[in-house]
């Protein structure tokens, strides 16, 4: 073969190579969701695939995988090649799912490498304004005057919303009653009815409820006053720095992913994140861009899993 015909076959060959590597860049990224669209942790996602996908040079798809209460979705991610191509957005809920349901088919500290933690929100304590308390040390002075009177409404048994409600009691040492509704939307129904007294939600899932004047905030779960609601509280400022409670949305990959595409994907998330436009993006949605190592996640979650481990296992709370 003369020279020149193998060094076209040598540039041909290096084209082709080429060819194919940037094919392999271009291959959609599925990231699983293991609830319907529309919710804050389906919202989250699909915003922040859109800002992330040109940095990671690939499509992003939310593929919703909905069943189990999260359990089909984190299945589906766990036994997914760990090669980059497919990711979990992972969020409180399955935190609780680890210390609540102990037929999970896989372990929920090892099943995932976290790639970071990207926004979070914060809850509030609701009341409906019948409630003669003005602020969170009033509610509970009330609830202790009259165990077992007051009611408190919730997502549904073990949801955040629930353990919200069961730290409450813990912390405070009231006695209110849980009442377990199908969603979130019935139980402000009921509560704008004073069927149920109190709720420890999402700021997101009450603020138009506390804007209108159907019901009143007494307390932010969080360190500090959230922007969206300046005149509440945070539980730091209500004496109760236990109740520092946030609603977080991550990204995770199947466990066995190399270090180095974690590492690429968390440093395009977190560029992703920095933008002035998703930083507004996720204000708009009441959520706080939080943008960590893979490090910190993990130690986020993990710390979550066994915190909310601890208040089910003391409230005795059982899966549905």
């Amino acid at each position: 073969m003369k020279f020149s015909t193998i060094r076209r076959a040598l540039v041909l060959a290096g084209a082709a190579g080429l060819f194919s590597a940037s094919a392999l860049a271009q291959k959609p990224i599925t990231i699983i969701v293991p609830y319907a669209a529309g919710g804050s942790a389906d919202l989250a996602t699909r915003a922040l695939a859109q800002f992330a996908a040109p940095g990671v040079g690939a499509p992003m798809v939310v593929d919703n995988r909905t069943g189990g209460g999260g359990v089909v979705g984190w299945g589906a991610a766990a036994r997914s090649a760990p090669d980059g191509s497919t990711l979990l957005t992972v969020e409180l809920s399955y935190a609780i799912a680890a210390g609540l349901i102990p037929t999970l088919p896989f372990d929920p500290q090892k099943a995932f490498t976290q790639v970071t933690t990207a926004v979070k929100v914060p809850h509030v304590l609701v009341v409906n304004p019948a409630v003669p308390a003005k602020n969170v040390q009033e509610f509970i002075a009330l609830a202790k005057a009259q165990p077992g009177k007051l009611n408190y409404g919730s997502g549904g048994n073990g949801t955040n919303t629930h353990l919200a409600g069961e730290l409450f009691k813990s912390t405070t040492g009231v006695d209110i009653v849980h009442v377990p509704y199908k969603g979130a939307g019935a139980v402000l129904t009921d509560l704008m009815g004073n069927q149920v007294q109190a709720l420890i939600t999402s700021v997101p899932t009450a603020l138009p409820h506390i804007k209108s004047g159907k019901l009143r905030a007494l307390m932010v779960t969080g360190a500090e006053r959230n922007a969206m609601l300046p005149d509440v509280p945070s539980a730091k400022e209500a004496g109760i720095p236990k109740m520092d409670i946030d609603y977080w949305i991550g990204i995770g990959a199947p466990a066995g992913t190399p270090q180095a595409t974690v590492d690429k994907l968390n440093k395009a998330f977190n560029a992703a994140l920095a933008q002035p436009e998703a930083k507004k993006k996720f204000a708009e949605m009441g959520m706080t861009v939080v943008a960590n190592t893979p490090a910190q996640a993990t130690q986020l979650v993990n710390s979550e899993i066994q915190r909310w481990t601890t208040v089910i296992k003391q409230a005795g709370i059982k899966a549905d």
